[in-house]
């Protein structure tokens, strides 16, 4: 078992900012990421949508053969977690909501805590609940952003238009003066993290910022070690293989926004989530 690949998978492309953190955190394992790119985005789909994707794009890394599986996308975190752990029952399941929602309340001093996401993971409520758990008396802002992600798809990151996007959403809460600002800011979507320092610039260097995608790596890396899944460290990582459901070509192309490395559009394999029979 410890020799099979970590397997991830996102609605599409923001989802490679989690891939970036783990292969910092866990140089020797090997990976299997899966972009859903042919249904993106989840954020505005329905909560029975959401979950019948996401157990489609499970069991198509599952059947590759893989130890450990990574919900890379906030929205499937939030929806979908359940069904993916009742689905594949002895398989290791984690998303990135419980990691992004526990920095945060290590970072707040204040105790009140915006979260930005898709439309999908502030409707279901996932990130304050998860929140109120460790912190129940936290002032918890969902701030549903999605523009961001075609932004960030489109690889823009800063310049004028972004920043005039960025307070038109942000502003109510953290510029309108009538009431205190969060201390605390998380990112709760996988496409956020690439407008990081635009979003920092129009909220203040006051405001700490969480990224989930860096709690989520440290998650597994400790779900690995307790469960004894982690790859002897003397041996060198054996593979990353990358998948999509459209259009790889633009997958490489948009990639670069996300990856310190370029990725070879024809290393990209094109995969075919048909429904499963039965």
């Amino acid at each position: 078992m410890s020799d099979l690949p970590i397997g991830i998978f996102d609605s599409g492309i923001g989802g490679l900012t989690v891939l970036a953190a783990l292969e910092r955190h866990l140089p020797n394992e090997s990976f299997v990421y899966l972009g859903d790119t042919a249904r993106l985005p989840y954020g505005t789909k329905s909560a029975a949508t959401v979950t019948r994707y996401a157990v489609r794009a499970a069991h198509a890394l599952t059947e590759r053969g893989i130890k450990l599986l990574v919900v890379a996308c906030n929205t499937a975190s939030a929806i979908a977690l359940d069904a993916l752990e009742k689905e594949f029952r002895g398989l290791p399941v984690l998303g990135v909501v419980r990691p992004g929602a526990a920095a945060a309340t290590r970072a707040t001093h204040t105790r009140r805590i915006a979260v930005l996401s898709t439309e999908g993971t502030a409707r279901e409520g996932a990130y304050v609940r998860e929140i109120h758990r460790h912190l129940p008396d936290a002032e918890v802002v969902s701030i549903a952003c999605p523009i961001f992600v075609a932004l960030a798809e489109e690889g823009w990151t800063s310049g004028p238009i972004v920043e005039a996007v960025a307070r038109e959403y942000l502003n109510a809460v953290f510029l309108n003066g009538k009431s205190p600002a969060p201390d605390t800011l998380v990112l709760g979507c996988t496409h956020f993290p690439p407008l990081r320092d635009t979003i920092q610039h129009v909220v203040g260097q006051q405001v700490a910022i969480v990224d989930s995608a860096e709690t989520t790596a440290e998650f597994v890396q400790q779900a690995l070690q307790t469960d004894q899944l982690a790859r002897d460290a003397k041996q060198p990582r054996r593979s990353v293989t990358v998948l999509a459901t459209d259009a790889p070509d633009r997958f490489a192309r948009v990639a670069r926004h996300f990856l310190p490395a370029e990725l070879v559009p024809a290393s990209v394999e094109l995969v075919d989530l048909a429904p499963r029979s039965g």
